[in-house]
């Protein structure tokens, strides 16, 4: 098997509803059942996690859709900052598929050491068993 690719994409602001916690495996792996719980049926919805270096959270969040209701939901929003950002797909059966996650943003980071640290790193869950990793770039 090949290696995964990288390319550089552009993005546009994201509007997004999610929770937040510490940058944690722990906690990051309690807060993603909290979400889908809450939001209902994953089937046609568009799945984030966002890594921030400062402070050092990660929110998982879902985009924001026409009859949803943040507060009633009880999820805050937020927006997922446009710009350019290096793509590395990621494919794979969970929960494989997520344990390449950590270790391939690292492997990013240290390709791409003048990353932009003011946005935050971003997965993107295209489908059940493929995950864009997007680290933001100048």
């Amino acid at each position: 098997m090949l290696p995964p690719m990288e390319s550089i994409v552009t993005r546009d602001d994201l509007q997004v509803i999610g929770v937040r916690c510490a940058d944690r495996i722990e906690e990051i792996q309690q807060i993603w059942p909290r979400l889908e719980e809450i939001v209902g049926p994953l089937h046609g919805r568009r799945f984030f996690g966002a890594m921030y270096a400062e402070p050092r959270e990660y929110r998982a969040c879902v985009r924001v859709e026409p009859d949803d209701d943040p507060a009633a939901l009880g999820l805050e929003p937020f927006t997922l900052p446009g710009g350019r950002y290096v793509r590395l797909t990621l494919v794979g059966a969970p929960p494989e598929l997520y344990g390449q996650i950590g270790p391939s943003f690292m492997e990013l980071v240290e390709r791409h050491q003048d990353w932009d640290q003011s946005r935050p790193g971003i997965e993107y869950y295209r489908r059940r068993n493929e995950i864009d990793l997007l680290l933001p770039i100048p």
